[in-house]
């Protein structure tokens, strides 16, 4: 049977037995997962399901050594060592969540969830005052996603696979949401690079006090991106949801002959299982991210690391672990278009969505916090985006793709060392 707009999300949402069930009965019921793994099978495979999970040891070291004063460069890289497998443990919990959920809803989910690490760490930032750290990681995060998760998925997915397919029309729209997102940073740095006006600061750091007319553009033009976004969900998921489908095989190409098989994941969690494990690794990431962020400031200065590499490169490397082994696993099953959901997806999000509400935040705890990037770091974004719209616009994809992607990340990783 196939399913429709209409259908509910979940298997058991219109079965007739449920309908006359009170809402305390639907409720047990959903928290005792019948006829899903029970509680102790969905931690056990939760926590002891991979090698991965012994650098959980780092969390407690992490704990201790803020509270207890250590050195800052001891409090970093516990803190950074800490949140990588739990945004591995993020992905995991969210993959298992999404089993019910469909392709779409499934990437939407990984790429939501997989962003809660960024937007912790960018709210822990702001109400430190740390604004260039705030821009910083959320340019990184778009930077890792669009050009290191991707390529690495590409390249990954190439070596299993001859070609990759995917809805080109619905990865070229994503594409060009991107770009729009990457003008509206454009403008507020050509504002205050060639204007009068934008020139005028208060005081010799901009970044720091920026002009009433660069923070007007700046949050009104969150507040234009946010609807934005919402306008893109409703047309991702209801108006044009066929776009975002992967299209079917040509029944004479020797290409897809070989790769039309796709592995599903295996349901090992219950679904209120997997939603508790989702809040509980959410939580920790919270502490961990804002020992990380306190930190950051003299362990830049002791080791002589710069803080816009740290930013740029090393904080949303850590951010996107969970969608990086997500959007490659995918690729290697050939679930192509889930990728592309998770990595164009996710950079839209920081982008359309917590860039903008980051934006917003600050404007109500009165950090001055703008959308005017250093003109270096705008002309990366453009052209970085610029090179995947090229590599999109035929839905398909291969290792050579890949490896472009990957080479310009690390071009622009070692700017940021030296910028």
């Amino acid at each position: 049977m196939t399913s429709s707009e209409s259908s509910p999300l979940l298997g058991n949402g219109g079965l007739s037995g449920h309908k006359n069930l009170s809402l305390t009965r639907r409720i047990v019921n959903f928290m005792k997962g019948e006829d899903e793994p029970s509680w102790a099978q969905s931690f056990k495979f939760f926590i002891f399901g991979t090698w991965f999970n012994i650098l959980l040891v780092f969390i407690p070291l992490s704990f201790i050594s803020h509270n207890m004063d250590w050195d800052a460069g001891l409090v970093f890289l516990f803190s950074f060592m800490a949140i990588v497998p739990l945004a591995k443990l993020l992905g995991e919990a969210t993959d298992q969540l999404s089993v019910k959920l469909g392709e779409t809803m499934s990437g939407l989910l990984n790429a939501s969830f997989g962003n809660a690490v960024e937007i912790i760490v960018g709210v822990a930032a702001l109400l430190n005052g740390q604004l260039r750290i705030v821009q910083t990681s959320m340019l990184g995060s778009i930077l890792s996603n669009i050009l290191l998760v991707l390529g690495c998925s590409f390249l990954a997915g190439g070596l299993y696979h001859k070609q990759g397919i995917f809805n080109g029309t619905g990865a070229q729209a994503s594409a060009s949401l991107m770009t729009l997102s990457c003008i509206t940073l454009v403008i507020p740095a050509a504002y205050a690079s060639t204007t009068n006006a934008g020139m005028q600061g208060y005081c010799s750091d901009a970044d720091e006090c920026p002009t009433a007319g660069l923070l007007f553009i700046s949050r009104g033009t969150a507040v234009l991106l946010l609807g934005a976004y919402c306008a893109y969900l409703w047309f991702q998921l209801k108006s044009h949801p066929d776009l975002f489908i992967s299209p079917p095989d040509e029944p004479n190409s020797e290409e897809t002959v070989a790769t039309t098989e796709t592995e599903e994941t295996v349901p090992r969690m219950g679904t209120a299982a997997a939603g508790v494990a989702l809040l509980s690794v959410t939580v920790v990431i919270a502490f961990c991210a804002e020992y990380l962020v306190s930190s950051i400031e003299e362990t830049a200065v002791r080791y002589s690391i710069p803080k816009a590499f740290i930013g740029v490169v090393l904080l949303p490397i850590v951010g996107n672990a969970a969608e990086h082994v997500t959007s490659v696993w995918m690729a290697m099953k050939n679930k192509y278009e889930l990728t592309i959901t998770i990595c164009v997806g996710s950079s839209i999000q920081i982008a359309c969505l917590v860039v903008p509400l980051l934006v917003i935040v600050g404007w109500i705890v009165d950090q001055p916090l703008t959308l005017h990037f250093h003109n270096f770091e705008t002309i990366v974004l453009f052209v970085s985006v610029f090179l995947v719209n090229l590599l999109l616009v035929d839905g398909k994809s291969n290792y050579m793709e890949g490896l472009m992607l990957l080479t310009l990340y690390f071009v622009i990783a070692l700017a940021f060392w030296v910028a």
